[in-house]
């Protein structure tokens, strides 16, 4: 019987063959003004146009690509993930913030807003396969407002989320590895 590739198998290929033609796309590669909709318009970015320094390392949100980079502080790490991000543009904030706590299993309570807009949402939600949070989360300096992973891994390259970033569970895991207090965060 052949072999299938499990979803996660043709989850990486896809991402690792979008890549490489963005990679190999002149337009892409010169920054062209292009719409971009999902993982396969990623690009490649230098982190000199959006930070001064790499002090603690950085994470650029580029909102409209769906996209999140990270640099480590001696610039031997790159990574590129796919996110989700806010619904609507009333959810989405910009700007620089940091991280200032990391949360291996965090917990999950609505914030007012998000209760007034669905009073049926539970009051809390612990650490677990139901938590909206997923399994690790970065705090960051703006209240209620975190780079966390998803259970439910379809709101990734969406517009999905009340206002924070969202990774694959395993992709979380590893930014949280690479980051700490004081990492910077730009989202644009």
């Amino acid at each position: 019987m052949p072999h299938s590739p499990s979803a996660r198998q043709t989850r990486r290929l896809f991402l690792a063959t979008a890549g490489a033609a963005a990679l190999a796309t002149p337009a892409l590669a010169q920054g062209a003004n292009i719409t971009r909709r999902n993982a396969s318009s990623f690009r490649v970015l230098e982190w000199e146009p959006y930070f001064d320094s790499l002090r603690n390392g950085a994470i650029l949100v580029d909102i409209p690509s769906r996209a999140l980079h990270f640099w480590n502080e001696d610039q031997t790490v790159y990574k590129l993930y796919p996110t989700s991000v806010p619904q609507t543009d009333d959810l989405t904030r910009t700007g620089r913030t940091e991280v200032i706590r990391k949360v291996e299993g965090p917990s999950w309570a609505p914030t007012p807003s998000m209760k007034e807009r669905n009073p049926e949402w539970p009051d809390f939600i612990g650490p677990g396969p139901d938590n909206p949070l997923g399994t690790h989360a970065l705090y960051l300096s703006w209240q209620y407002y975190r780079i966390h992973g998803t259970q439910d891994t379809r709101k990734i390259g969406r517009r999905s989320s009340n206002g924070c970033i969202g990774l694959y569970n395993e992709h979380i895991a590893e930014l949280y590895a690479l980051t700490g207090p004081g990492t910077q965060v730009l989202l644009i």
